[in-house]
């Protein structure tokens, strides 16, 4: 039977028409099945694998590539004292004080009742550089086969604690542990072979104070002319971290004491403050250039934390210090009473004079802006947690020379991450 050619003009639409869809059926079962292969293969690749070897030397060139990319930190090209604090909502602490076990009661804020948390995004902007962002990885790769120390008071056990919160996340369990003593305190991470210490000397030379501690100032005798009892702990570290300022602003004359202890601690002389800072900084600055070999051990001065008393200074006259403060200070260039420029120069002046380089670590400007991040009635008094009828009382009870953790001494060991 033959089609006639009206029969074969009203069916070739519909064959064409059907042709072309199977064709463009099949291309695309094609296409599909080629998308989900890349897929999975890429799945695959992010999924973790054994590492041998030579995948743990490719992980360790990557890590120091990185490094190179993030770290084009110039320190002497980057002034990081002049800069300001810029709000991030997206930014989230490496850490909180539920999630690192290492953090003192102290400083543990929100654990102790803070419920803003506002303080926790705001990252300091140098006006003329970028800090790289602290990287857990790269830190501890750094320390691999290292000694990392700080030394000096509680504001500096402030810092090295936050520094341990910063990379003992990264640290499988098993593989970390601390140690704690009433003046020398030991973190370990075993499989970097890499200590993270803190070592109490809060005028870092001899004192009838560091332990037992002496509440009463009147009370204390420096032994501004001797350090090597203590020091002979610090030797064989690879980085040392000081700091030594709060202390010193009792307030009062301080009791300088050359020599040993004689006479039920008589003999004293009474100097003024920065003159006996500048004899106490010098013992310390004879015994580095004496003692330490710059080609072994590096050497970081951390400058004064300022604390924030007086709250018509940054001009909140109905406040109450840092109480319930919740911002920090936007003027350009803010110093308070809180930071004393007398000893800031004595530091400059003795440091200059040293043979072994120093890198100072000048936290105080960066810092002076943050009236909201203490811990003011959030801490502890003498070991005890506030009660509620103290923190009713800032006026005598807020701590604004301590700071929240995690909070701004997180800043501080971003700058020494970047100079490491």
């Amino acid at each position: 039977m033959g089609w006639t050619k009206s029969a074969r003009r009203k069916l070739s639409l519909p064959i064409i028409t059907t042709i072309i869809c199977t064709f463009l059926a099949f291309i695309f079962l094609l296409y599909t099945e080629r998308v989900s292969t890349i897929s999975s293969g890429y799945i695959s690749r992010l999924k973790p694998c054994p590492k041998r070897a030579d995948d743990r030397e490719l992980e360790s060139d990557s890590i120091d590539n990185l490094a190179e990319d993030t770290n084009d930190f110039d320190p002497d090209e980057c002034s990081v004292n002049h800069g300001k604090w810029v709000f991030n909502s997206s930014i989230k602490p490496l850490y909180s004080d539920r999630t690192c076990p290492y953090i003192d009661k102290q400083y543990s804020c929100i654990k102790n009742g803070r419920n803003d948390s506002y303080y926790l995004h705001w990252e300091w902007e140098p006006d003329d550089c970028m800090l790289p962002r602290f990287n857990p990885e790269i830190a501890l790769r750094k320390l691999r086969g290292k000694r990392l120390m700080f030394v000096g008071d509680s504001i500096q056990r402030n810092q090295w604690e936050s520094f341990i919160c910063l990379v003992e996340s990264v640290i499988p369990k098993g593989k970390k542990s601390m140690k704690r003593g009433r003046v020398h305190s030991v973190f370990k991470a075993k499989e970097y072979d890499a200590t993270i210490e803190f070592y109490w000397a809060p005028f870092l030379v001899e004192s009838n104070t560091d332990i037992p501690i002496k509440s009463d100032p009147n009370q204390r005798i420096i032994k501004v002319d001797s350090i090597s009892q203590r020091a002979k702990h610090w030797l064989g570290a690879d980085f040392l971290v000081f700091n030594t300022y709060v202390w010193w602003m009792s307030g009062l004359k301080t009791k300088a004491l050359w020599g040993e202890f004689e006479n039920g601690e008589e003999g004293y002389e009474e100097l003024d403050t920065a003159t006996s800072y500048r004899v106490a900084l010098r013992t310390w600055a004879n015994w580095i250039d004496s003692t330490i070999d710059p080609q072994k051990t590096r050497v970081f001065f951390t400058t004064m934390s300022p604390s924030h008393q007086k709250n018509k200074e940054w001009g909140n006259v109905n406040g109450i210090r840092c109480f319930n403060e919740t911002r920090p200070v936007t003027k350009k260039g803010h110093w308070g009473t809180g930071s004393n420029k007398d000893m800031m120069k004595v530091v400059a002046s003795v440091m200059g004079r040293m043979k072994v380089p120093v890198t100072v670590l000048n936290i105080t400007q960066l810092s002076e802006y943050r009236i909201d991040a203490h811990t003011s009635i959030y801490g502890e008094l003498q070991g005890k947690l506030l009660t509620d009828e103290q923190r009713a009382d800032p006026l005598h009870f807020a701590d604004c020379l301590h700071w929240c953790l995690p909070g701004v001494p997180d800043t501080w060991n971003q700058l020494l991450f970047a100079y490491l």
